[in-house]
Formats: structure tokens, C-alpha cells, sequence
């Protein structure tokens, strides 16, 4: 799917932004003109476009404000926080550029300040994480106990964008839910410095005891879902706390490993000399790339591309995925340009109740995560979920 750039990662990550327009991440005509004016494949037009719009709609939502609509306020504040982070998108290059940090905290903190005045039941969270806490946001129904998801992004999603992605359906669908970062994601990384860590259930655990300290969560239909790397993350936290009554994995992903994922290319992942030139030499001519390369220093805490790989290696499911218990469900996006092949590779190795569901054309969900068509999976999501709940 090609929406106005050739070059795939604009494309993709337009698409994503403008995929969240029937939520109130977006409007399709604001983005349009706002992509019509960056230069493809550069990081610098991306941004300084992205963020114009970004500031447009700010200051929009705050005209609304001050003349009493509080409504027109808070969806304008809610939009303006997707634009923002879609500005700071190709930033983590240079974690020292202020713009990233004060692009994101305009995305947070605009968020909050338009969900607060919205009519949705949303707590901003803390969630006790080792010496430190997690940020959250809690959405509920109303006080009854509930079914809840518990749902976590993956190498580059924040909290706020959540919300567009799964957080507006779940509440369709009756159930209360719970987004939050854990280290490597958005404030963790930006704010403690706090990187990835392979033993995901080690924070899945804390999130899940504060949701069984709620009196509004059903304790035995807690769902977690993990979206994109996060796929990998969710199947590696349920497969040691069986706590989680179902896991969703959106997409499945079986090994976030850099050298495993050099090798399936046909590359010697034993010669790192020959690694380091290649990738260098493709991260001149590949925005994929060098985004990639570039994030994965940013949330891996990795100083060199070497250095970026030892810290991978450890994220795979070999011998974990086995050890999953509850039901799960495997989303696949047929043309999934970063994980082709690896939803199936994790649904071969479940030894649980299992569901593998494919996404095509046909459906207008065929890129990574289904996004462009999110309301359709997340339809097919609930589906699931009340069969196996």
C-alpha cells in the first residue's frame, strides 16, 4: 500500500497517523496537505511539516478553549497530541535534540489536558514498578467490576497513542483498559533512561498487581495485548505470569534478534566488521534502516550498532512460547514489512488454545499492526474475545 510517498516508511507511517481519523487522532484533509509538503525520505522536512500542523491544531483547541467550547477543545488537544508524535517520529537519532523531548512532552501532555476535559472516565496512572513507577492511563465504564485489557505498545508506540488504537473500541465493547509504558517506551526511555529488558513479565507483573487492586476489574479476565514488538513482549510475560485469563498479539513476532533477522538476509552475522559497513552503507539509502538502527540505540540504550545487537540477542521465544497457557490470538498482516513470517513461526510453537488470523487487501488491513484498519480488527478482536472469555 503506497499512500502519496514511494518510499515505504513515509508511507506506512502517514498511513498510520491518518489511520486514527475515526477515533480523533486525525483528519484526513489536514494530513493530506500536511504530507503533500514534506520531501521524501527526509527526516528534517518530516518533522518541521508534521510540527507545523501539530502547533495549528494546539493552538485551535486553545482558541475553542477559551471561548467556552470545552467539547471542540479537548478533540482538537486529543489530535494535536497524534500529530505531535508523529513529528518527533524520526528524532531518536540524536536523543540530545530538544525537539524530540519537547515534541513529546506537547504530545503528553495535550493528551492529558484533552482527555481531562472530555466526558471519558480516565485516570492518569502510576503504576509501583522496582524502585520507580510506570506511566499509565486508566479508562473505565463506570464502577462495576469489569473485563479489562491490559495493553502495551512495542518499539516505538507511546501511551497516548493507545488510545487511538485499542483504548475507544475496548470501551465500546464493555471493557475497562489499561495502557501503559514500561522501560524502552515513552516516558521510561525519554524521562528515566530506562531501556528494554527481555524478562517483559517482569512489568507485566507490577501492571496486573494494580489492576487487582482495582475494584472495578474483574481479577479472573484480565487480557493482555501487546502490539507490534510488543507481540513478543505480551508472549513472553504470559508465558511465565498465568495470571492473564487471554493474550493478544498484534502481530506475533517470534524473534526481535538483529543478528538472527541479518542472517535470514543472507548476510554472515559472524563477521561484525562486514555487518557494520553494510548497515552503514544501507542507512544512507534506506530510511527503514536507518530509523530502525537509529530507534533501536534510543530504546535499547545501545551506543554502537554492535553493542545494539548484544542487547537483542535475548529477545526470542525459543523455548518460551511453550510455556503459554492461556488462549491466544495471533494477528497477521499480509504485507507486514517488518515481521513477514513470524506470526506463524510463533503459532507453530504454541502448545495453548490458538488462533492465527490473517489480514489481506480485501480488507484494507494488510500493512503491519492492520493499521488503516483497525476499527475491522479490533472488531474481530472482541469477536474472539467473547468466545474464549
Amino acid at each position: 500500500m503506497k499512500l502519496v510517498f514511494n518510499d515505504q516508511t513515509f508511507s506506512f507511517e502517514t498511513l498510520r497517523t491518518m489511520g486514527y481519523a475515526p477515533y480523533g487522532g486525525a483528519d484526513i484533509g489536514e494530513v493530506l496537505n500536511t504530507v503533500y509538503g514534506i520531501e521524501e525520505g527526509n527526516f528534517e522536512s518530516w518533522f518541521e511539516q508534521w510540527n507545523k500542523l501539530a502547533q495549528r491544531v494546539e493552538d485551535r483547541a486553545t482558541e475553542f478553549e477559551n471561548n467556552g467550547e470545552v467539547l471542540s477543545a479537548s478533540e482538537n488537544y486529543v489530535k494535536a497530541s497524534n500529530y505531535y508524535r508523529s513529528a518527533e517520529f524520526f528524532l531518536h537519532g540524536d536523543p540530545k535534540d530538544p525537539r524530540l523531548m519537547n515534541s513529546w512532552r506537547k504530545s503528553r501532555d495535550l493528551f492529558v489536558k484533552g482527555m481531562v476535559m472530555s466526558d471519558y472516565q480516565f485516570e492518569e496512572v502510576a503504576i509501583p514498578y522496582e524502585n520507580t513507577t510506570m506511566s499509565g492511563y486508566f479508562y473505565k465504564i463506570d464502577d462495576e467490576p469489569r473485563p479489562t485489557m491490559l495493553v502495551h505498545g512495542g518499539y516505538d508506540s507511546t501511551g497516548e497513542e493507545l488510545f487511538f488504537q485499542i483504548a475507544f473500541d475496548a470501551l465500546k465493547h464493555g471493557y475497562n483498559i489499561l495502557t501503559f509504558e514500561g522501560p524502552g517506551q515513552g516516558a521510561m526511555i525519554r524521562k528515566q533512561g530506562l531501556a528494554f529488558r527481555p524478562d517483559w513479565e517482569k512489568v507485566v507483573g507490577p501492571a496486573i498487581d494494580y489492576l487487582e487492586s482495582r475494584p472495578e476489574v474483574k481479577k479472573d479476565k484480565i487480557v493482555l495485548m501487546g502490539i507490534s514488538f510488543g507481540g513478543l513482549l505480551a508472549a513472553r510475560a504470559a508465558a511465565f505470569d498465568h495470571r492473564i485469563a487471554a493474550c493478544v498479539l498484534d502481530d506475533g513476532v517470534f524473534s526481535f534478534s538483529f543478528a538472527d533477522a541479518f542472517a535470514a538476509r543472507g548476510h554472515n552475522s559472524g563477521d561484525f566488521t562486514e555487518i557494520e559497513v553494510k548497515l552503514n552503507e544501507l542507512m544512507q539509502h534506506s530510511t527503514s534502516v536507518r530509523w530502525v538502527i537509529e530507534n533501536g540505540k534510543f530504546t535499547f540504550g545501545a551506543n554502537t550498532i554492535k553493542e545494539l545487537f548484544n542487547k537483542t540477542k535475548n529477545y526470542t521465544l525459543k523455548n518460551v512460547a511453550n510455556q503459554i497457557t492461556c488462549p491466544v490470538l495471533i494477528g497477521e498482516a499480509t504485507n507486514d514489512s517488518f515481521f513477514k513470517g513470524q506470526p506463524e513461526m510463533l503459532y507453530s510453537t504454541l502448545e495453548c488454545p490458538k488462533t492465527l488470523m490473517k489480514f489481506g487487501p480485501a480488507d484494507g488491513a494488510e500493512e503491519h499492526c492492520q493499521l488503516g484498519a483497525l476499527n475491522f480488527f479490533n472488531q474481530k478482536v472482541f469477536e474472539w474475545l467473547s468466545k474464549v472469555l
